[in-house]
């Protein structure tokens, strides 16, 4: 009984991370950096500033769009308008398990949704200090992301931002986070320790759902809430 009601558990965190659509995105310019890798972009803010987008929408056929490491430039110049890259919209790098490494720039403010979803072969990061906030699923099942520091410029975490992480084994929250959403590392297997900042004052459903190696958690003061099955399976 037990076993089935866990299994009914991580099907329903699963699920929660699979969206079935699938069909070509519609990307306003293609633009090479200067590694010759292309990249496609949509424009955003009246047309002022360019969000890095995907080739196809949440579809496994965006796994072909990028390989290998990927350098975001801070600006793109398009038939002689040059224009700030200030965001990574969602999908963006959705299920190109061929991405090992990924330079975002310090212009960049919001990290979508889904936006490196099952990018299992993902090793490397840096979050910039001008990104505010983390999208829902954002890194998705990235398996052998082994670290990741979170800068103190973010202020959300959406929900399963890191779930399925299965090799990441630390990861810093800073203060500046005031909400993390559900199941943010669910079935983070090899997590052993984390500590969650003052400004936090929930943790969510799901939060730390079958993480099984971890074995310490410091909880602020600030908690008032822990959700339904935060810490369950955590072995």
């Amino acid at each position: 009984m037990k076993k089935t009601f866990r299994l009914s558990l991580l099907l329903a965190v699963v699920m929660s991370m699979v969206s079935n659509k699938a069909h070509a995105y519609n990307y306003d310019i293609a633009v090479e950096n200067e590694d010759g890798v292309m990249i496609y972009y949509n424009y955003i803010n009246g047309g002022k500033e360019l969000e890095v987008t995907c080739l196809y929408f949440n579809s496994y056929e965006n796994q072909y769009a990028y390989q290998g490491t990927v350098s975001i430039p801070e600006e793109v110049t398009y038939e002689g308008k040059t224009r700030k890259v200030t965001s990574i919209g969602d999908y963006a790098f959705s299920f190109c398990d061929g991405i090992t490494s990924i330079t975002i720039p310090n212009n960049v403010e919001i990290i979508g949704d889904y936006v490196f979803h099952g990018c299992s072969c993902l090793t490397s990061i840096t979050i910039p200090n001008s990104v505010t906030s983390i999208g829902n699923n954002a890194f998705c099942s990235c398996s052998s992301l082994t670290s990741i520091e979170i800068p103190n410029s973010v202020t959300s975490i959406g929900w399963g931002a890191f779930s399925g992480c299965t090799s990441l084994a630390s990861i810093t929250i800073p203060n500046s986070v005031t909400s993390i959403g559900n199941s943010a590392f669910a079935m983070c297997s090899s997590l052993t320790s984390i500590t969650i900042p003052n400004s936090v004052t929930t943790i969510s459903d799901y939060m730390f759902l079958s993480c099984e190696a971890l074995h310490s958690v410091d909880i602020p003061n600030s908690v008032i809430t822990i959700g339904d099955y935060a810490f369950a399976y955590c072995i």
